[in-house]
């Protein structure tokens, strides 16, 4: 219940900086980044909520990511992202009295970005999670299959800048192949500050 309620909150925040982009965009004269034919940089905050299993151990994730968007198409980008991401965990995690270690990730993930709308954006990303702490989590793999699909939406600040809020949801592989419960798989929410190069 309580993990329903921050997934709607979470969501419902995206919904309003959309309406918000939408009401922006219509008195803003700020080139679009769908229209760029230089490289996107952008630095982000990034942050969670764990989903499933994993919900009973952690409260939330806080990170930050780097990432390019390379034109290929109009209104199409290569995307390779990387960052960081640390999951904390809860007292009494999974009801042993215990508080759960935090989860140390480096992510690092290459996609394809689509804009079928001016500003808003669809994309999706594959890579893999690396496990700065494997040996405090007593994981048997230091590394997991991710994948993320996310849509967003680009706030034009004047010229060639903008700010990019997206919402995704990323899912990993087993970092224990023995162990049903070693996914780590959450809501997340990026919200950067993204340039265009030319």
């Amino acid at each position: 219940m309580k993990s329903s309620f921050k997934i709607s909150a979470f969501i419902l925040a995206f919904a309003g900086l959309s309406l918000g982009a939408k009401a922006q965009t219509a008195t803003s004269a700020a080139k679009s980044s769908t229209t760029s034919n230089g490289v996107i940089l952008s630095i982000g905050v990034d942050a969670g909520i764990p989903t499933g299993n994993l919900s009973n151990g952690y409260n939330w994730n806080l990170g930050g990511s780097v990432q390019a968007d390379i034109p290929v198409a109009q209104q199409l980008f290569v995307t390779l992202n990387a960052g960081y991401n640390n999951l904390y965990g809860k007292d009494n995690a999974y009801g042993t009295g215990l508080t759960a270690t935090n989860i140390q990730l480096l992510p690092v993930k290459a996609g394809l970005k689509f804009f079928p709308v001016k500003n808003f954006y669809v994309q999706g990303e594959a890579g893999a999670a690396f496990a700065l702490n494997k040996s405090d989590l007593n994981f048997d793999n230091s590394a997991a299959f991710i994948y993320a699909p996310q849509v967003g939406v680009q706030f034009p600040l004047g010229g060639k800048s903008f700010i990019d809020a997206g919402i995704r949801y990323e899912a990993s592989t087993k970092f224990n192949s023995n162990v049903d419960n070693s996914t780590v798989n959450f809501f997340g929410l990026r919200l950067a500050y993204a340039f265009a190069t030319k």
